[in-house]
């Protein structure tokens, strides 16, 4: 392969996943987000339970953020077209960044530890609603796996601007303490959720975190 043809091949590739990137877009009214039901609030704080639902997962190494970014154009690869119907799935929002060292899985399901090796994280993206794992399409990538999510109570606490790894940590902790006055307890390992990209305005930014709970 000539130097020429290799440039033209890299300069492709590149714009291809520009082009993806700016299809993405910020979040905005008409993505679907996973439904859900508000049970309470209190502040800053939401408890949400969620249905069942489908999501697209990747496991990925290295520190977070690189991470994040990694498994998402694996994914973004996925709903874009390298799946089996060759057919582009809708962006729904947010994206779900979680440590895959230690995974607890909902007591309805066999109990089930998933560890990786070193600094592993779990990426994913939910499916559209109107998806049953026998209707979506399947990944060609094998580092893609479709997973069904089971219901879970989380509680969720938003923040805007920065979402750094040590940002993400720091509000994390401020969730934890929030709940141990409450008469929620954590039932599970904590989970980012990002619903817009990189380039929107900090102060515009719909982050979370959120922690799997039941009562006490």
């Amino acid at each position: 392969m000539s130097f020429v043809t290799r440039t033209i091949m890299v300069v492709a590739a590149a714009l291809v996943t520009a082009a993806a990137l700016i299809t993405v877009g910020p979040a905005s009214a008409d993505t679907e987000e996973p439904r859900h039901t508000i049970v309470e609030r209190m502040g800053d704080i939401e408890i949400r339970e969620y249905g069942t639902r489908l999501a697209a997962d990747v496991v990925v190494t290295g520190d977070e953020e690189d991470a994040r970014n990694n498994g998402f154009r694996l994914l973004a690869d996925y709903i874009f077209g390298n799946n089996s119907k060759k057919s582009d799935i809708a962006m729904t929002a947010p994206v779900a960044t979680q440590s895959a060292r230690s995974e607890k899985i909902d007591m309805t399901a066999p109990v089930a530890t998933a560890r990786g090796p070193g600094n592993t994280w779990r990426v994913r993206f939910f499916m559209p609603s109107k998806y049953t794992l026998e209707t979506l399409p399947k990944p060609n990538n094998p580092a893609v796996q479709i997973v069904e999510v089971p219901g879970e109570t989380m509680a969720v606490l938003r923040f805007s601007n920065s979402r750094s790894a040590e940002r993400i940590v720091e509000k994390t902790n401020e969730l934890v303490r929030a709940l141990e006055k409450t008469r929620w307890m954590a039932a599970g390992e904590p989970v980012t959720w990002l619903y817009d990209p990189p380039w929107t305005l900090p102060f515009f930014r719909r982050n979370e975190v959120a922690i799997p709970v039941r009562q006490r």
